[in-house]
């Protein structure tokens, strides 16, 4: 068989003040060429996976660009066609393939495009023709709908948030995908829509329950695949939502059944979403009441990873008030405090404003008599399942009664510890570790902490949906609506393909 792989990708937030340019993408991923000397990366792991495996059957592989983007606003456009030609035309040159690999993200908007996953697979279709088996794996925080299952064979979203299961997803992708090029299977896919907005951590119990529920499902006769996408309620867009998708083998009754069965199941824990966030001022008191830490605070409004700046003040600025001390924070984005600091050099005191820059949504910026520390050039942060993630040039500042701050230069969530020790900061011997980070922190650092403490902050990425301005939704959804499944509506909403 001859394989074509390739990556596009990054996760829109509708209500980001950043625009999505090229330079977002050269500075988390902009490959070309092959890619089996790179070190594994979140971005690229499922592109080296598709190659070991298809390799090892014997088969050819084409690998085309690998590009991604920090989350952030829409794209411009003449990046996302560039991007998505470059793929095109390479399709193009390899001649007639049999399967197509594509690791997309599925909440992807650019200037022009509401929908480019959908877009980029029927521009794919089109080229590669009806005899190429197309398979995508996604994100599971993405805007499924039923156009893309018109141009896929199989789509595989991940499991697992903390996202540490890319390259297992790649692996089922792959088999399915080979297979039904080889006859074995006939993937047939329904998608049921849960009409619901919503936030779901598969480190919690209730959660994990779910993802139990899908391997379970998997394990029947006929049945290929089982996703639930927890969709990302910060596009606003008409596709928004939880949905979840059942791939069978040529079955699509079996599909259907499942697909509403796991719905069901999600709808059911409605009432449990949201229950672990807490204040800024509660969070605090019992971090202080505390006899010992570190514990690891969440702002998780400020989380790059889902599109926002990473450069609002309201926590740390409440910290200063309170006069706590002993605290480590970051990832602070502030290229121009960095580079002030790097002029200074370690050793150096000065005045320095830092933060608060971005938009209103990043508060006023803080304003501190701070002693460089640390200085680093090119700093490498380990990332989901010890995959690296690049921080770029990287600095500590201590302020007065133990704060150290790490400010840095490529926009990114933090992942692990590692971003503050090579910095020379002991998190072990503070109080209080304030992560700009939603959940991917959450397996490095909770063997660690204390107690592990998800903040109701003001931000970008506000946790009560309720308050976002929506503009584009179409269909009723809890909890924008408390029935969703009211009269009016149709009680099942499941689409077979």
């Amino acid at each position: 068989m001859k394989i074509f792989v390739a990556t596009l990708g990054t996760e829109t937030n509708s209500f980001s003040p950043l625009p999505t340019g090229l330079r977002a993408f050269e500075e988390t991923a902009l490959l070309r060429g092959d890619v089996r000397s790179e070190p594994e990366t979140f971005i690229n792991i499922a592109n080296k996976t598709w190659l070991a495996l298809a390799e090892a059957d014997g088969h050819e592989v084409v690998q085309s660009l690998i590009a991604f983007a920090q989350p952030g606003g829409r794209t411009v456009r003449n990046v996302y066609e560039a991007l998505r030609d470059e793929i095109l035309r390479d399709l193009k040159a390899a001649g007639q393939v049999d399967l197509v690999l594509l690791f997309l993200h599925g909440a992807m908007m650019a200037d022009g495009y509401d929908d480019c996953e959908s877009d980029i697979l029927e521009r794919v279709r089109e080229v590669a023709g009806h005899e190429a088996v197309i398979g995508a794996e996604i994100d599971l925080h993405c805007h499924l709908s039923e156009r893309p299952l018109a141009f896929a064979d199989a789509i595989v979203l991940f499991k697992e948030y903390p996202h540490t299961d890319v390259a297992e997803r790649a692996r089922e992708l792959y088999r399915i995908c080979r297979d039904t090029k080889r006859g074995l299977v006939r993937p047939t896919m329904a998608l049921h829509d849960c009409r619901m907005i919503g936030f779901w951590r598969t480190s919690q119990p209730h959660v994990r329950q779910l993802v139990e529920r899908m391997v379970e499902m998997e394990r029947q006769p006929g049945v290929l695949s089982v996703s639930f996408a927890h969709g990302f309620p910060y596009g606003d867009t008409d596709r928004i939502g939880a949905k979840t998708l059942a791939v069978t083998d040529g079955d699509p009754i079996l599909a259907r059944n499942l697909a509403q069965e796991l719905g069901r199941a999600v709808w059911n824990m409605r009432n449990r979403i949201g229950e672990e966030y807490c204040s800024i001022d509660d969070a605090l008191d019992r971090a202080q009441a505390g006899t010992e830490g570190p514990y690891v605070l969440a702002d998780t409004a400020d989380n790059a990873g889902g599109g926002a700046p990473s450069d609002s003040t309201f926590v740390l600025q409440r910290i200063l008030d309170r006069g706590i001390t002993d605290v480590a924070a970051g990832c602070y984005w502030d290229i121009g405090a960095v580079r002030i600091c790097m002029e200074a050099g370690p050793g150096s005191v000065l005045d320095l404003r830092f933060g608060g820059k971005c938009s209103p949504m990043s508060g006023d910026p803080i304003d501190l008599r701070v002693t460089v520390k640390a200085c680093i050039p090119s700093l490498w942060q380990t990332g989901l399942d010890g995959l690296r993630a690049h921080v770029g040039q990287a600095v500590r500042v201590e302020a007065e009664g133990g704060i150290d701050i790490v400010l840095n230069t490529v926009r990114t969530q933090v992942y692990g510890p590692d971003v503050f020790t090579q910095l020379g900061i002991d998190i072990l011997a503070k109080k209080i570790v304030l992560l700009k980070s939603t959940q991917h922190f959450y397996a490095a650092f909770a063997p660690i902490a204390k107690e592990v403490l998800y903040l109701d902050a003001e931000g970008t990425l506000v946790r009560d949906v309720r308050k976002l301005p929506y503009q584009h939704i179409t269909r009723p959804l809890w909890p924008l609506v408390e029935n969703p499944f009211s009269d009016q509506h149709d009680t099942e909403r499941t689409t077979a393909a």
